[in-house]
């Protein structure tokens, strides 16, 4: 548990990061109560980031003592901005806060004090909507608690706290990386930058989006009830609702692959698949791993991306013998699928799929079942399972892994530790039959040896017709 507000001492340096374009009366109330947060001044600084304003973004009076403007100079938009500033930042933990945003004075304290008990988590602070009332920073700077200078009690509740106090504070949540929205989070740094930071080419839906990739690398999302905020002003859906989930759709269709609603075009193909294929291809026949390809891509479940996994870096096009090459089998495969834009050619797997939420592996000459994947997926998604292990008849296991649960691993394991153990530990791992997975059981694929051609043999009623034809020969 992290120590109780007011009663412990901060070590880590926290920087606020503050986009901003244009709303300056509003930037000057958040900045304000910044200048009055509990977190040591020497350990917080903030960096406000004029993403473009006209005129310029300029400091107020009161503000906190380490304050500085950081203009952007390639690119626009809120997750460019909020780049700028973690790039700019010197801080251990990056909180990212929006310019119409009002905290409390222990906001900061609240969220940054989990981030000192472990590393991989995000925490998420409160916040209501209020219209902005005619106070000054003076009076945001002086007030003890917000319901002095903000009318609580009219505010508009936030539909993430309504969800966060719905799900337990998150413990019964299937998905809380949807109330890890933008005005108010905290994580450490280290974690931002492994993630890539927010993606400067999704303009609308960006902290959702930031917020899945989150999750696909492991993290825990901690709301703080203590972390409260107003937002001045209602959010743009109480605005204009239809456009704004018109708006928001395809970025989150194309990168969030858990949101299946979004997904119902047929035919489509989408920028993150749902699940990763990946089979190993050493020391395989092109025929064998031709018939694994085709299966992997007819399933049910069309929303995958397939990865063969081999020494491709082998290869080389310089002069050679085409038909007694060693890796004519390896080079035929090459040629086959190389510009199949479902297909992959890698020498080896990455860690996790992420931003992919599945990964199957299995043996390339166990061909999947056209409902195999489907079934699979189905299986996790009941119980919320790190790995699915499913027992083949001949010894060997096919697997369908989490990538949120392969992410969380490698951020707890130690060197050495069996992944499957920790995950085990935090999500759990199934083992199952292979009946439901394949209907009719998994051969694997045989061999083929390519048979030494001859000629065939004459048959008897050839024979006799040579003869009839040889003797009604005239002489």
């Amino acid at each position: 548990m992290p120590p109780e507000l007011g009663a412990w001492s901060p070590g880590l340096s926290v920087s606020v990061v503050i986009p901003a374009h244009g709303g300056r009366e509003k930037l000057d109330l958040t900045l304000a109560a910044l200048a009055a947060q509990t977190y040591p001044d020497h350990l917080m600084e903030v960096l406000v980031v004029d993403d473009g304003s006209a005129p310029p973004v300029r400091l107020p009076e009161i503000r906190p003592v380490n304050t500085r403007i950081v203009p952007v100079r390639d690119g626009w938009g809120i997750s460019n901005a909020v780049n700028t500033g973690a790039k700019a930042a010197d801080g251990e933990i990056i909180q990212r806060l929006d310019a119409d945003m009002v905290a409390c004075r222990e906001h900061i304290e609240a969220l940054a004090r989990w981030h000192h008990v472990t590393d991989y988590l995000v925490t998420i602070g409160m916040k209501k909507f209020v219209e902005a009332p005619p106070v000054t920073p003076r009076q945001v700077f002086g007030a003890g608690r917000l319901d002095e200078v903000f009318d609580l009690a009219g505010a508009v509740s936030s539909s993430t706290e309504a969800t966060i106090e719905k799900t337990d504070g998150l413990r019964r949540s299937r998905n809380p990386y949807h109330v890890c929205t933008g005005p108010t989070f905290a994580l450490h740094r280290e974690v931002f930058d492994a993630v890539g930071g927010l993606d400067p080419t999704v303009v609308r839906g960006e902290d959702t989006e930031f917020s899945y990739r989150l999750a696909m690398h492991g993290v825990v999302f901690v709301p703080d009830p203590a972390a409260q905020a107003v937002h001045l002003g209602l959010p743009a859906q109480h605005r204009d609702r239809e456009r704004a989930v018109r708006a928001v759709e395809p970025y989150l269709a194309h990168r969030i692959p858990l949101r299946r609603d979004l997904r119902k075009d047929r035919g489509r193909r989408w920028l993150v698949p749902y699940v990763e294929i990946v089979l190993d291809v050493t020391d395989t026949s092109e025929s064998v791993v031709r018939r694994a390809v085709a299966a992997a891509l007819d399933g049910k479940l069309q929303d995958v991306v397939l990865t063969l996994v081999g020494p491709w870096s082998r290869l080389d096009d310089g002069r050679r013998a085409v038909l007694s090459d060693p890796c004519f089998e390896l080079r035929l495969m090459r040629d086959l699928f190389a510009h199949d834009e479902r297909v992959r050619l890698i020498d080896e797997a990455a860690p996790t799929p992420a931003p992919t939420p599945f990964r199957y592996r299995g043996p390339v000459d166990v061909p999947l079942h056209r409902a195999t994947l489907e079934r699979m997926v189905e299986s996790v998604q009941k119980d919320l399972a790190g790995v699915l292990v499913v027992d083949l008849p001949d010894g060997r296991t096919a697997r369908l892994e989490r990538a949120s649960a392969l992410g969380r691993a490698l951020l707890l394991a130690g060197p050495g530790t069996d992944l499957d153990d920790v995950i085990d530990t935090t999500h759990g791992v199934r083992h199952e039959p292979p009946d439901r997975y394949w209907p009719a059981p998994p051969q694997p694929e045989p061999v083929t040896i390519p048979a030494t051609v001859a000629v065939p043999a004459e048959s008897a009623e050839n024979t006799l017709f040579r003869r009839l034809k040889s003797a009604l020969r005239p002489n």
